[in-house]
C-alpha cells in the first residue's frame, strides 16, 4: 500500500550565498501516510571538507514516527528548470528506512549538487525551485484469525511425478540408461528442449530420444532441476561434487537453463581453491559463465594467490588450451 505527498520548496539561493557550511533552511511541513515531513536543504554542504561546493538534501520526520514500526519512504526531487518545466537530467530518488520512534530522524536525499550547475542551470532571478515527493510504503493490515495457507508444494508433486513416470510419453537415452519424462514438462523448462520435441527437427516424431555428450548422472540431476527446480545436496552429487557441477554447468549452457546454470556457477566459486580454480575457470570459459570467469580471475591475480595458483597442474595445462585466458591474466597482472 502506498500513500504520498509532495512539496514545493523554493530556495533563496542569493540569500544563501554567505552562508555557513552545515547551516540550513528548511521547507514548509507536508504530510504523506499520516505522518509529517520536512525537507532540509544544506545550501553550502553539510560537511567542510566539501568547501561549500555542493548543495545537499535531507529528509526529516517530524511526526508520526512514534511506536515501534519503521517507516520506509521513497524521496524523490527534481529540479525545475529555467523553463519552469521538470529537468530532464537532473533528479534524484532514494528509499529511506527509518527507524521505531524516529522523529527527528534525518536521511540523506541529495548529498552533492553541484553549486556552479544550479547557478548556471536552474536559478531563477535568484531562485531555484525543487519538488520533492515522499512515498511512504505501507504493510497491509493482517486481519484477525487469518487462514492459513501451507507453502507450496509442486516442487514435491512434481519430483513424484518424474521419479513414478506416470504419464511419461518420451525417454531420453543417455549412454545406455534410459530416463522417462514428459515432453510438456520438459519443454517448458528448456527452450532448447521444446525445439526439439515439438519442433520440426526429427526427434520431435521420436518415443526415445538419444543424447550424447552427456554423463548419465549429469543428466539425471539435470532432469530433476527441471521437475524441482532445485539441485540436491552436495552428498547426492556423486564422488565429486566439483565435477559434477562442471558437467551440470556444460548441460545447463547446452540446453539453456539459465538459473541452473548460475547455481552451479555460485557452488563452483564457493568450492574454488588455489588447485581448483584453473579447473574452474576453464569451465566458465568454454560454457560462457562470464560470472564465474571474473570472480576466478580475480581470486587467480590476488597476491596471496597467484604464486601458489601457477605451479599447479591445472593452471599449466590452461595456457595450450585457453591462450585467450592468459592474455586476459596478464593484462590483470600489468594494472
Amino acid at each position: 500500500m502506498l500513500d504520498s505527498g509532495f512539496t514545493e520548496f523554493r530556495l533563496d539561493y542569493s540569500s544563501t550565498k554567505n552562508l555557513c557550511i552545515g547551516h540550513f533552511v528548511r521547507s514548509s511541513e507536508f504530510t504523506a501516510g499520516e505522518h509529517i515531513w520536512r525537507v532540509y536543504c544544506y545550501p553550502r554542504g553539510s560537511e567542510s571538507a566539501n568547501n561549500g561546493r555542493f548543495l545537499s538534501l535531507y529528509l526529516r520526520l517530524v511526526n508520526g514516527g512514534s511506536g515501534n514500526k519503521k517507516i520506509t519512504a521513497i524521496f524523490d526531487t527534481f529540479i525545475m528548470g529555467k523553463d519552469g518545466t521538470p529537468s530532464p537530467v537532473h533528479a534524484k530518488r532514494c528509499l529511506k528506512l527509518y527507524p521505531p520512534g524516529g522523529i527527528g530522524y534525518m536521511a540523506l536525499g541529495w548529498q552533492e549538487f553541484e553549486r556552479s550547475v544550479l547557478e548556471s542551470d536552474y536559478v531563477v532571478d535568484g531562485w531555484v525551485t525543487f519538488i520533492c515527493g515522499v512515498v511512504v510504503l505501507r504493510e497491509k493490515p493482517v486481519p484477525e484469525n487469518p487462514i492459513v495457507v501451507p507453502s507450496s508444494d509442486i516442487q514435491s508433486h512434481l519430483g513424484s511425478l518424474l521419479e513414478s513416470a506416470d504419464g511419461a510419453d518420451v525417454s531420453f537415452r543417455v549412454n545406455g540408461e534410459t530416463f522417462p519424462a514428459h515432453r510438456a514438462v520438459v519443454a517448458a523448462r528448456s527452450a532448447v528442449f521444446r525445439a526439439e520435441l515439438f519442433g520440426t527437427m526429427a526427434e520431435s516424431r521420436l518415443s526415445c530420444i538419444t543424447l550424447h555428450d552427456i554423463d548419465p548422472a549429469a543428466f539425471q540431476v539435470l532432469l530433476q532441476f527441471m521437475y524441482t527446480d532445485a539441485l540436491p545436496g552436495d552428498d547426492k552429487l556423486g564422488d565429486s561434487p566439483f565435477d559434477m557441477l562442471q558437467h551440470l554447468l556444460a548441460a545447463a549452457d547446452r540446453y539453456a537453463l539459465d538459473r541452473l546454470k548460475l547455481i552451479c556457477a555460485q557452488k563452483l566459486w564457493e568450492n574454488v581453491s588455489v588447485d581448483t580454480v584453473a579447473d574452474a575457470l576453464a569451465c566458465a570459459e568454454m560454457y560462457n559463465c562470464l560470472e564465474l570467469k571474473k570472480r576466478c580471475i580475480d581470486f587467480v591475480v590476488a597476491d596471496k594467490n597467484f604464486k601458489h595458483v601457477v605451479l599447479t597442474d591445472g593452471f599449466i595445462q590452461l595456457g595450450p588450451k585457453f591462450p585467450s585466458i592468459i592474455a586476459e591474466l596478464k593484462e590483470r597482472l600489468k594494472a
